[in-house]
């Protein structure tokens, strides 16, 4: 039950991931204005890890999301093992 509830909190990170990465491809975002400011708040210091490690290439194409997704899947399948091997 618990196992099901952390999995389903990963979902939702994956799903505002990929509203934070849809959202860099509008321009003219304000990302101080609801509902941006709290996506990027969310999002932004787990990809910011990535960014640092990984320059975009050719200064526009920033692939660091991918490295961020790769790692974020590894860690809900830890995460979500170890605890339904606790029977949670």
């Amino acid at each position: 039950m618990i196992s099901r509830a952390v999995n389903q909190l990963f979902y939702f990170y994956y799903i505002l991931l990929i509203i934070r990465i849809f959202l860099t491809w509008i321009p003219n975002i304000d990302w101080e204005q609801r509902p941006y400011n709290y996506v990027s708040k969310l999002t932004d210091p787990f990809l910011n890890l990535f960014r640092g490690i990984i320059p975009p290439i050719g200064g526009v194409l920033d692939i660091s999301p991918i490295i961020a997704f790769i790692l974020l899947q590894i860690i809900q399948g830890l995460v979500v093992s170890a605890i339904a091997g606790l029977g949670l």
